[in-house]
């Protein structure tokens, strides 16, 4: 084990001696190559963890995919492929509103205990209301997961796949993720028994396992824009490939124009009203806001990463993310959320002592 990966494996289990986490995978590479890949603790570089928010991004590059073909548009209206979408002031919301987390329907369905059918998800969604005195894309606001029903729907509509199999077949498989789901069937998810990462709430003195994660229903249920899962190491194949053009091993999953455009800022220095913090944004990619608050902006990327840093975070528990000027991807993932104020400072210092090891010495 280089110097290197023996510091950061020291670093995770300091979390689990801190009652931060009981396990985590970090991986790491520099222009392709593989730098380090450690895990401690519960689990295993094999466990297939939980992403959270981190699988926000593959239903933007899904889009991206669609719009390089000339199947939509991003400033076209939402209504426009799915009609029942205009229902009650949400007319005139587009697809770059959903990437940017500027339409306004925040505050639609609970993420994590969603039992509904998918159709009877996409309806409530689609009744629901925009928020008052809110001009989609004059007004920012995270959606956890509203607006991932939609751009997923949208992308069933188009193509005619359902989500979680069209992102497995134009994204995972192509880019060897084959441990990698948004959902997993029963049958499936017997098999990955032993491999399937459990998560724990370490707000108390003793971390409780959140075992409503490990019901089969939960397992199998599709939320587009929170329950993938699999190992760092595959969720760093995808930022490989987009730090590459949009390849990875011979493989293309789109062009590199393309990454071009998802990466770059398309809100910039606007204020968030859910994080109650200014954030700038992608299409589906959270762009380095370090200059608004280094240790305060929320899915940072730590002291040092570079201005055109691209990725996203997951609650409480991922980060994942490609740095172009320093040639770097970065997948982190722990199993304990021990509250907001303890997770922002775990992770900043775990990200920052990535660069100072590898990079600045």
């Amino acid at each position: 084990m280089s110097d290197f990966a023996k510091y950061m494996e020291d670093c995770l289990n300091d979390g689990i001696k801190n009652g931060l986490h009981c396990g985590a995978q970090l991986f790491v590479s520099k222009n392709g190559r593989e730098c380090i890949e450690v895990a401690v603790g519960t689990v295993t570089t094999d466990s297939l963890m939980q992403w959270f928010s981190a699988t926000k991004p593959f239903a933007a590059v899904a889009i991206g995919q669609l719009w390089e073909r000339g199947l939509l548009k991003l400033d076209q209206l939402v209504c426009d492929i799915l009609p029942e979408f205009s229902a009650n002031g949400k007319e005139q919301i587009t697809v770059r509103n959903l990437l940017t987390h500027t339409g306004g329907f925040r505050s639609v369905i609970d993420l994590e205990l969603n039992v509904n059918s998918w159709d009877q998800t996409i309806s409530r969604v689609c009744a629901s209301r925009k928020e008052k005195n809110w001009i989609p894309g004059k007004k920012a606001g995270y959606q956890i997961s509203s607006s991932w029903y939609i751009l997923a729907e949208m992308i069933q509509r188009i193509d005619g796949r359902v989500f979680d199999r069209y992102v497995r077949d134009e994204i995972f498989e192509p880019l060897e993720m084959y441990d990698c789901w948004i959902s997993i069937h029963r049958e499936l998810a017997t098999e990955y028994a032993d491999r399937l990462a459990g998560v724990y709430d370490t707000t108390g003195s003793v971390p409780v396992r959140q075992k409503f994660r490990d019901d089969l229903a939960f397992i199998e249920c599709c939320v587009p824009g929170a329950s993938g899962r699999g190992p760092a190491r595959q969720l760093a194949y995808f930022y490989e490939a987009l730090l590459d053009g949009g390849q990875r091993c011979g493989k293309r999953i789109i062009l590199p124009q393309t990454v071009e455009a998802l990466t770059s800022r398309h809100r910039t220095g606007m204020h968030d009203y859910t994080f109650n913090h200014v954030v700038d944004w992608g299409l589906g990619f959270v762009v380095n806001s370090a200059i608004y608050g280094i240790e305060t902006v929320p899915y940072g990327f730590g002291r040092y990463a570079g201005p055109r840093t691209f990725g996203h975070c997951g609650q409480q528990t991922s980060a994942a993310f490609a740095d172009p000027d320093a040639g770097l991807v970065v997948a982190l993932i722990v199993d304990g959320m021990p509250g907001d104020n303890k997770h922002q400072s775990r992770f900043f210092e775990l990200l920052s002592s990535v660069y100072e090891r590898l990079i600045k010495n």
